[in-house]
């Protein structure tokens, strides 16, 4: 049989696949063939009280299985300026995206998804609004028993929480000092944006899924199930806080791979 530079060439190509996983890069070279079958871009929404660096455990895990991912540090000033945040990050994809919300920036999400360039949506323990509706009209009327979140007063129209019960209410299943950061880190969120109401929400038109995050003390457990049931979400319910994108990553990346790939099926 005759060699030429061509058959060499092919059959060095032919072993890549092989020296890989010897090398030890199959994981990394199949999770990133996965990803690509199904929606590749993801844009991570936070809510309010905090920022986007919350979610960098989530971030690097949808990164390892070859996601293209981006943190949208939306101003949580008002909605309107919340979503037009969100449509510039959109807009800078090179395709389909899926949006994911915790707490407030499930209202972003909702408002924002109508987007054509919206594949599907995910909640994290976040508001799903029906038209007309805000944060504000969401926990109007509180349950009996629920937990009173500890929102001081406004200042100078911005909310903050008391940090001697930050974590408590809001990530009580997070390490003492990561919770002390968060709280000490706080990010004014705007009263106008509680009063945002949605105008067209996506979950009519677009699929969404829903982690309940079952020991939550800022938006009740029961009220996460009814939102998500009324949008007809495909839910997952995880024990944690509301701070359950810090606090279980690993649930949260699975939930935003399953909605990636669940949109790439029924668009088939």
């Amino acid at each position: 049989m005759r060699f030429t530079a061509t058959t060499v060439r092919r059959a060095f190509l032919g072993l890549v696949p092989i020296i890989m996983v010897m090398l030890g890069y199959g994981e990394v070279f199949m999770s990133e063939a996965k990803a690509v079958a199904g929606v590749k871009n993801s844009l991570l929404i936070h809510g309010g009280f905090v920022d986007g660096s919350g979610w960098q455990a989530v971030y690097d895990l949808l990164k390892k299985d070859g996601y293209h991912v981006s943190i949208v540090q939306n101003p949580t000033t008002t909605l309107a300026d919340d979503v037009a945040v969100t449509k510039r990050m959109l807009a800078a994809q090179d395709g389909p995206a899926i949006l994911v919300g915790h707490s407030y920036g499930g209202v972003v999400i909702t408002e924002t998804g109508t987007d054509p360039r919206v594949a599907g949506l995910v909640y994290i323990a976040a508001f799903a609004p029906d038209k007309g509706e805000s944060v504000s009209a969401l926990i109007k009327n509180p349950p009996p028993g629920a937990p009173v979140p500890p929102i001081l007063p406004p200042q100078d129209g911005f909310l903050f929480l008391d940090r001697a019960k930050f974590r408590a209410s809001f990530a009580a299943d997070v390490s003492p000092e990561t919770a002390a950061f968060m709280a000490d880190s706080q990010v004014p969120w705007g009263v106008a944006a509680l009063d945002g109401a949605v105008t067209e929400p996506a979950w009519r038109s677009k699929p969404s899924w829903y982690l309940v995050s079952t020991d939550d003390k800022m938006i009740p457990p029961d009220a996460q199930r009814a939102m998500s049931k009324r949008a007809g979400s495909t839910v997952v319910e995880v024990k944690g806080s509301h701070s359950v994108f810090v606090s279980q990553p690993k649930a949260v990346a699975a939930l935003i791979a399953k909605a990636a790939n669940g949109v790439a099926l029924t668009t088939k």
